[in-house]
């Protein structure tokens, strides 16, 4: 559907491929760091795996993927935009959630100091934040209705999101439709955190 994207395939938590992989594409000028896993444990059974695991892929993918970009970014003296795929469980605390949570929120603060130290170089960095979303993930963490209904009802839209919400909330973010934002958080989430 849109020429000239090339995909890359590999394990963000392996830092040593993700630089290899990451420094021989390009040139660059966006960003949209979409890659989460979400395991999710009560806090008192939270394992030293899963938390590893989301911290490798939830933060430290999006700084280093991230820091390999922008330096080609400012290489080139292009501007440029970064788009971070936070969540709404950044802001607001779901039971079993803790270590999913915890990126998340970790990610929002990451997302704004990269929006205040690239910004000097025509680099704007913006999160969305979604609510759940009807991907493979969010229907195998969100299957059971009657903890689905719990959530909807929190939400005063009362539906979760869609990939396309989300989808035209990161183009928005990317265009020049929003020049003069960075360092934000576009909720998406159908009022869940005014509720």
């Amino acid at each position: 559907q849109c020429p000239g994207i090339e995909p890359l395939c590999l394990d963000l938590a392996d830092w040593d491929a993700t630089e290899a992989a990451v420094s021989a594409a390009g040139p660059f000028e966006l960003l949209v760091n979409n890659a989460a896993v979400a395991v999710l444990q009560p806090f008192l059974e939270v394992t030293r795996a899963a938390l590893e695991r989301s911290l490798d892929v939830n933060l430290r993918a999006v700084l280093h993927v991230s820091q390999i970009v922008a330096r080609q970014m400012i290489a080139q003296g292009v501007p440029g935009a970064i788009v971070n795929v936070s969540s709404q469980a950044s802001q607001r605390a779901l039971r079993d959630h803790a270590v999913y949570c915890s990126t998340k929120s970790a990610l929002d603060m990451l997302s704004k100091v990269m929006a205040m130290e690239l910004g000097p170089h025509k680099i704007r960095v913006n999160t969305v934040n979604p609510t759940v979303v009807m991907t493979d993930m969010g229907r195998i963490n969100w299957s059971d209705p009657q903890k689905s209904a719990a959530m909807i009802n929190r939400i005063p839209l009362g539906k979760f999101a869609e990939v396309d919400d989300v989808v035209n909330s990161i183009l928005f973010l990317l265009s020049d439709k929003s020049a003069m934002t960075t360092g934000s958080s576009l909720m998406v989430d159908g009022g869940f955190l005014v509720s």
